[in-house]
């Protein structure tokens, strides 16, 4: 079974080819960040337009990439939400057009699942499993029951963790987007406990029960530190500590979730549990480390696909579309685009 499945929820409009077998057979992304740059963020207007000028060639791009025409594919998916609506209307549009026009099945996508999902199509991860959600928009943690059954244990009451991160770049004088290059410069950090010291940043939550997440005030903390004369050297350690201080942060969040997930299911046999990350900042090596360090110790795996496949991609959704399409889980072309889709609400009560 192949799957096109199409993505253009923020700013990249991307589009890829996957099989039912987890071969990408073509994984298209064209991003807009020099559109973007000089606002500082992402303008959903001239996002839009974007994706209208790019969308047809991207998926042409994505058919010739797997040297194959539309007659090979047997299931259209595209992101229907949550996202910036102007572009999940591009997107979506462009996937009922093509479903209509070849009678292929339609798939709606959540974007959120396609993050969820995309470590079962990079590795052997078998339901159930507990997911760490961390991009620009989100952060949450979750277990992923099965398909399309989600349990929401924390969400950020303020910030998201991707955010924060390009909000403290740009305190910083770094590109757009700021969180790549903060990692950059926190990478170059000689003794984080000397930055830590220097900088000594709260951690928001820590220590306390839940699993929900306050990046607000770290990010004020920092603001208070950046002055006009700020060294570069200083930059670097700053920019460690408040990476460091995210990391713990995290750490303390997923140890309160695993609590709950184990008591959840306290027996999985032979199987060893997956701890998941899906969305941008699941790149960064720091909070990945910690995770790492983290899932030793309660005798579970880490798992993030690689790191072109943690941010917005077509590959996601067109695996979301492969695993629905198994199912029979396909929609009509009534589906609405959704700026806000909560994953509670993805839950079937029939599964075929």
């Amino acid at each position: 079974m192949r799957v096109l499945g199409i993505e253009s929820s923020c700013d990249e409009t991307a589009a890829a080819i996957v099989e039912s077998d987890k071969r990408i057979l073509s994984n298209i992304v064209s991003s807009q960040i020099n559109a973007h740059a000089r606002y500082g963020g992402v303008v959903p207007e001239i996002a839009a337009r974007a994706h209208m000028t790019q969308i047809e060639f991207i998926v042409q791009k994505s058919l010739d990439d797997a040297n194959m025409t539309l007659a090979d594919i047997d299931g259209i998916a595209a992101t229907c939400g949550p996202g910036l609506v102007g572009g999940v209307i591009v997107g979506m549009m462009a996937g009922k057009t093509i479903a209509s026009m070849t009678g292929k099945p339609f798939i709606g996508v959540n974007h959120l699942e396609g993050h969820i999902l995309s470590p079962r199509l990079t590795n052997d991860v078998e339901f159930p499993y507990l997911v760490l959600l961390v991009s620009g928009a989100h952060t949450q943690i979750l277990i992923a029951h099965d398909l399309g059954d989600y349990e929401l244990l924390g969400t950020t009451l303020d910030d998201a963790v991707g955010e924060c991160f390009d909000k403290v770049g740009r305190m910083l004088g770094l590109p757009f987007p700021g969180g790549k290059y903060v990692a950059e410069l926190a990478s170059r950090c000689t003794d984080r406990k000397v930055a830590a010291k220097k900088y000594q940043l709260p951690r928001p939550l820590k220590g306390r029960e839940g699993c929900d997440f306050s990046f607000s005030g770290l990010k004020t903390a920092v603001l208070k530190h950046v002055t006009d004369s700020l060294a570069e050297s200083d930059k670097i350690m700053l920019a460690a500590a408040m990476e460091d201080a995210v990391a713990d942060v995290m750490a303390d969040r997923i140890t309160n979730a695993i609590k709950i997930f184990k008591a959840r299911y306290n027996d999985f046999g032979d199987r060893i549990p997956h701890i998941v990350s899906g969305g941008g900042v699941a790149a960064n090596i720091t909070i990945k480390e910690r995770l790492i360090g983290l899932t030793e110790i309660h005798d579970m795996i880490f798992t993030a696909p690689p790191s072109h496949l943690c941010t917005d991609n077509g590959a996601m959704i067109a695996w979301a579309g492969v695993e629905r399409l198994n199912r029979g889980w396909i929609d009509g072309m009534n589906v609405k685009a959704r700026p806000r889709w909560p994953l509670t609400e993805l839950k079937r009560d029939i599964k075929i």
